[in-house]
Protein backbone atom coordinates (compact mmCIF):
# COMPACT_ATOMS: atom_id res chain seq x y z
CA UNK A 1 0.00 0.00 0.00
CA UNK A 2 2.84 2.37 0.79
CA UNK A 3 4.30 1.71 -2.64
CA UNK A 4 1.01 2.12 -4.54
CA UNK A 5 0.51 5.48 -2.84
CA UNK A 6 3.62 6.62 -4.69
CA UNK A 7 1.79 6.17 -7.99
CA UNK A 8 -0.83 8.63 -6.76
CA UNK A 9 1.96 11.00 -5.68
CA UNK A 10 3.33 10.76 -9.24
CA UNK A 11 -0.09 11.75 -10.60
CA UNK A 12 -1.23 8.28 -11.62
CA UNK A 13 -4.26 8.30 -9.35
CA UNK A 14 -6.09 5.48 -11.17
CA UNK A 15 -4.76 2.33 -12.83
CA UNK A 16 -6.10 3.15 -16.30
CA UNK A 17 -3.59 6.02 -16.53
CA UNK A 18 -0.74 3.49 -16.39
CA UNK A 19 -0.11 2.23 -19.92
CA UNK A 20 2.14 -0.67 -18.86
CA UNK A 21 1.60 -3.13 -16.01
CA UNK A 22 5.34 -3.80 -16.15
CA UNK A 23 5.86 -0.28 -14.80
CA UNK A 24 4.02 -1.31 -11.62
CA UNK A 25 5.70 -4.70 -11.18
CA UNK A 26 9.28 -3.64 -11.85
CA UNK A 27 9.00 -0.33 -9.99
CA UNK A 28 7.79 -2.32 -6.98
CA UNK A 29 10.81 -4.61 -7.30
CA UNK A 30 13.06 -1.53 -7.23
CA UNK A 31 11.22 -0.18 -4.21
CA UNK A 32 11.77 -3.45 -2.33
CA UNK A 33 15.39 -3.57 -3.43
CA UNK A 34 16.04 -0.09 -2.10
CA UNK A 35 14.18 -0.77 1.14
CA UNK A 36 15.60 -4.16 2.08
CA UNK A 37 18.88 -4.65 0.21
CA UNK A 38 20.23 -1.12 0.63
CA UNK A 39 18.30 0.08 3.71
CA UNK A 40 17.64 3.37 1.93
CA UNK A 41 16.36 6.27 4.00
CA UNK A 42 12.54 6.15 3.84
CA UNK A 43 12.10 9.77 2.73
CA UNK A 44 14.77 9.50 0.05
CA UNK A 45 13.39 6.16 -1.14
CA UNK A 46 9.85 7.50 -1.53
CA UNK A 47 11.06 10.57 -3.37
CA UNK A 48 13.29 8.75 -5.85
CA UNK A 49 10.78 5.96 -6.53
CA UNK A 50 8.03 8.54 -7.15
CA UNK A 51 10.26 10.22 -9.73
CA UNK A 52 11.15 6.81 -11.14
CA UNK A 53 7.46 5.92 -11.54
CA UNK A 54 6.80 9.18 -13.38
CA UNK A 55 9.81 8.66 -15.66
CA UNK A 56 9.20 4.97 -16.33
CA UNK A 57 5.54 5.49 -17.15
CA UNK A 58 5.72 8.56 -19.38
CA UNK A 59 8.78 7.33 -21.32
CA UNK A 60 7.58 3.75 -21.72
CA UNK A 61 10.73 2.55 -19.97
CA UNK A 62 9.26 -0.90 -19.36
CA UNK A 63 7.87 -1.43 -22.85
CA UNK A 64 9.82 -3.19 -25.56
CA UNK A 65 12.96 -4.99 -24.35
CA UNK A 66 11.89 -5.00 -20.71
CA UNK A 67 13.97 -7.97 -19.59
CA UNK A 68 17.10 -6.50 -21.13
CA UNK A 69 16.58 -3.19 -19.34
CA UNK A 70 15.92 -4.88 -16.01
CA UNK A 71 18.91 -7.21 -16.31
CA UNK A 72 21.19 -4.27 -17.11
CA UNK A 73 19.91 -2.33 -14.12
CA UNK A 74 20.49 -5.13 -11.67
CA UNK A 75 23.92 -5.77 -13.14
CA UNK A 76 24.75 -2.10 -12.55
CA UNK A 77 23.35 -2.27 -9.02
CA UNK A 78 25.88 -4.98 -8.05
CA UNK A 79 28.43 -2.20 -7.74
CA UNK A 80 26.16 -0.18 -5.40
CA UNK A 81 26.99 -0.53 -1.71
CA UNK A 82 24.40 1.51 0.20
CA UNK A 83 21.21 3.55 0.09
CA UNK A 84 22.93 6.71 -1.07
CA UNK A 85 24.46 4.83 -3.97
CA UNK A 86 21.09 3.30 -4.82
CA UNK A 87 19.41 6.71 -4.93
CA UNK A 88 22.29 8.16 -6.94
CA UNK A 89 22.07 5.37 -9.49
CA UNK A 90 18.32 5.80 -10.00
CA UNK A 91 18.71 9.57 -10.27
CA UNK A 92 21.31 9.11 -13.01
CA UNK A 93 19.00 6.83 -15.02
CA UNK A 94 16.08 9.23 -14.55
CA UNK A 95 18.18 12.16 -15.74
CA UNK A 96 19.33 10.26 -18.83
CA UNK A 97 15.76 9.39 -19.78
CA UNK A 98 14.15 12.75 -18.93
CA UNK A 99 16.66 14.55 -21.13
CA UNK A 100 16.33 17.73 -23.16
CA UNK A 101 15.87 15.57 -26.25
CA UNK A 102 12.98 13.80 -24.56
CA UNK A 103 11.22 17.05 -23.74
CA UNK A 104 12.09 19.01 -26.87
CA UNK A 105 11.72 16.28 -29.48
CA UNK A 106 10.06 13.05 -28.35
CA UNK A 107 7.42 14.56 -26.07
CA UNK A 108 6.50 17.35 -28.48
CA UNK A 109 6.13 14.81 -31.29
CA UNK A 110 4.07 12.45 -29.14
CA UNK A 111 1.37 15.07 -28.60
CA UNK A 112 0.62 14.82 -32.32
CA UNK A 113 -0.23 11.16 -31.67
CA UNK A 114 -3.90 10.21 -32.01
CA UNK A 115 -3.69 7.12 -29.78
CA UNK A 116 -5.91 7.58 -26.73
CA UNK A 117 -3.74 5.28 -24.59
CA UNK A 118 -0.33 6.77 -25.41
CA UNK A 119 1.92 6.88 -22.32
CA UNK A 120 2.83 10.52 -23.04
CA UNK A 121 -0.85 11.56 -22.94
CA UNK A 122 -1.31 9.72 -19.64
CA UNK A 123 1.87 11.41 -18.41
CA UNK A 124 0.40 14.80 -19.26
CA UNK A 125 -2.76 13.96 -17.31
CA UNK A 126 -0.61 12.76 -14.41
CA UNK A 127 1.27 16.06 -14.57
CA UNK A 128 -1.99 17.99 -14.17
CA UNK A 129 -2.76 15.83 -11.13
CA UNK A 130 0.66 16.51 -9.61
CA UNK A 131 0.01 20.23 -10.09
CA UNK A 132 -3.52 19.88 -8.66
CA UNK A 133 -4.93 21.50 -11.80
CA UNK A 134 -8.68 22.08 -12.01
CA UNK A 135 -10.66 20.62 -14.85
CA UNK A 136 -10.86 23.04 -17.76
CA UNK A 137 -13.59 25.64 -17.25
CA UNK A 138 -14.25 24.22 -13.78
CA UNK A 139 -13.13 24.73 -10.19
CA UNK A 140 -12.65 21.17 -8.96
CA UNK A 141 -9.31 19.39 -9.31
CA UNK A 142 -9.25 17.00 -12.26
CA UNK A 143 -7.88 14.24 -10.01
CA UNK A 144 -11.11 14.18 -7.98
CA UNK A 145 -13.12 13.36 -11.09
CA UNK A 146 -10.75 10.51 -11.99
CA UNK A 147 -10.96 8.75 -8.63
CA UNK A 148 -13.16 5.65 -8.24
CA UNK A 149 -16.68 6.51 -7.13
CA UNK A 150 -16.63 9.99 -8.65
CA UNK A 151 -18.73 9.08 -11.67
CA UNK A 152 -21.73 7.17 -10.32
CA UNK A 153 -23.83 5.61 -13.09
CA UNK A 154 -22.79 8.20 -15.68
CA UNK A 155 -19.38 9.63 -16.46
CA UNK A 156 -18.77 12.98 -14.76
CA UNK A 157 -16.06 13.97 -17.24
CA UNK A 158 -15.35 13.63 -20.94
CA UNK A 159 -12.24 13.74 -23.08
CA UNK A 160 -13.17 16.78 -25.12
CA UNK A 161 -11.97 18.01 -28.53
CA UNK A 162 -10.96 21.64 -27.97
CA UNK A 163 -11.56 22.17 -31.69
CA UNK A 164 -14.68 19.97 -32.10
CA UNK A 165 -14.45 17.27 -34.76
CA UNK A 166 -17.54 18.33 -36.69
CA UNK A 167 -16.46 21.96 -36.61
CA UNK A 168 -13.11 20.91 -38.10
CA UNK A 169 -14.93 18.90 -40.76
CA UNK A 170 -16.91 21.99 -41.71
CA UNK A 171 -13.69 23.92 -42.34
CA UNK A 172 -12.23 21.09 -44.40
CA UNK A 173 -10.18 19.12 -41.83
CA UNK A 174 -11.55 15.58 -42.01
CA UNK A 175 -8.47 13.46 -41.28
CA UNK A 176 -8.96 11.86 -37.85
CA UNK A 177 -5.19 11.68 -37.38
CA UNK A 178 -5.25 15.48 -37.29
CA UNK A 179 -8.52 15.96 -35.44
CA UNK A 180 -7.69 13.38 -32.76
CA UNK A 181 -4.19 14.58 -31.90
CA UNK A 182 -3.52 14.51 -28.16
CA UNK A 183 -2.93 18.26 -28.30
CA UNK A 184 -6.58 18.74 -29.30
CA UNK A 185 -7.89 17.06 -26.14
CA UNK A 186 -8.66 18.12 -22.62
CA UNK A 187 -10.97 16.89 -19.86
CA UNK A 188 -14.17 18.77 -19.10
CA UNK A 189 -17.41 18.00 -17.29
CA UNK A 190 -19.77 15.87 -19.32
CA UNK A 191 -22.60 18.41 -19.14
CA UNK A 192 -20.31 21.12 -20.49
CA UNK A 193 -19.11 18.88 -23.28
CA UNK A 194 -22.72 18.30 -24.31
CA UNK A 195 -23.39 22.05 -24.19
CA UNK A 196 -20.37 22.85 -26.38
CA UNK A 197 -21.36 20.17 -28.91
CA UNK A 198 -19.96 21.10 -32.33
CA UNK A 199 -19.81 24.84 -31.76
CA UNK A 200 -16.87 26.80 -33.13
CA UNK A 201 -14.17 27.57 -30.53
CA UNK A 202 -14.82 31.33 -30.67
CA UNK A 203 -18.55 30.74 -30.04
CA UNK A 204 -18.24 28.55 -26.96
CA UNK A 205 -15.19 30.41 -25.62
CA UNK A 206 -17.10 33.69 -25.69
CA UNK A 207 -19.90 32.08 -23.70
CA UNK A 208 -17.43 30.60 -21.18
CA UNK A 209 -15.61 33.92 -20.73
CA UNK A 210 -18.89 35.67 -20.02
CA UNK A 211 -19.90 32.98 -17.53
CA UNK A 212 -16.55 32.66 -15.72
CA UNK A 213 -15.09 36.13 -16.09
CA UNK A 214 -11.96 36.99 -18.05
CA UNK A 215 -9.45 36.31 -15.27
CA UNK A 216 -10.94 32.95 -14.27
CA UNK A 217 -11.14 31.83 -17.89
CA UNK A 218 -7.51 32.79 -18.51
CA UNK A 219 -6.39 30.99 -15.32
CA UNK A 220 -8.32 27.87 -16.33
CA UNK A 221 -6.67 27.84 -19.76
CA UNK A 222 -3.23 28.30 -18.22
CA UNK A 223 -3.76 25.47 -15.71
CA UNK A 224 -4.70 23.10 -18.54
CA UNK A 225 -1.94 24.10 -20.97
CA UNK A 226 -4.38 25.70 -23.41
CA UNK A 227 -3.45 28.96 -25.18
CA UNK A 228 -5.65 31.68 -23.74
CA UNK A 229 -6.35 32.94 -27.26
CA UNK A 230 -6.89 29.45 -28.72
CA UNK A 231 -10.19 30.48 -30.30
CA UNK A 232 -8.41 33.17 -32.35
CA UNK A 233 -5.84 30.74 -33.79
CA UNK A 234 -6.14 28.55 -36.83
CA UNK A 235 -6.03 24.84 -36.03
CA UNK A 236 -2.43 24.24 -37.07
CA UNK A 237 -1.07 27.12 -35.00
CA UNK A 238 -3.24 26.10 -32.06
CA UNK A 239 -1.82 22.57 -32.13
CA UNK A 240 1.78 23.80 -32.22
CA UNK A 241 1.19 26.26 -29.36
CA UNK A 242 -0.65 23.67 -27.28
CA UNK A 243 2.09 21.06 -27.64
CA UNK A 244 4.66 23.46 -26.22
CA UNK A 245 2.41 24.34 -23.29
CA UNK A 246 1.77 20.65 -22.58
CA UNK A 247 5.49 19.95 -22.51
CA UNK A 248 5.96 22.87 -20.11
CA UNK A 249 3.36 21.36 -17.76
CA UNK A 250 5.15 18.01 -17.78
CA UNK A 251 8.44 19.77 -17.00
CA UNK A 252 6.81 21.69 -14.16
CA UNK A 253 5.28 18.56 -12.63
CA UNK A 254 8.51 16.57 -12.93
CA UNK A 255 10.38 19.43 -11.27
CA UNK A 256 7.92 19.38 -8.40
CA UNK A 257 8.54 15.68 -7.79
Amino acid sequence: HAFLNLFADAGYVVKNLVASENAVVFSYALYLTGKYRYNTNVVQLKKVITKWIFMATITGFYTGSTETEVEKMYADLRAVKDGQGFVGYLESVIASRMSEDFFNIQLVKSFSNSAANAPEWFGFVASLNVLNAPMWMGNTALSKYLLPGANGTKKALDRHHIFPKEYLAKIGITDDRLRNQAANFTYIETSLNIDISDNAPDVYAQKARAMMGEDAFAASCKANAIPEDFYELDFANFIESRKQLMVAKVREAFGRL
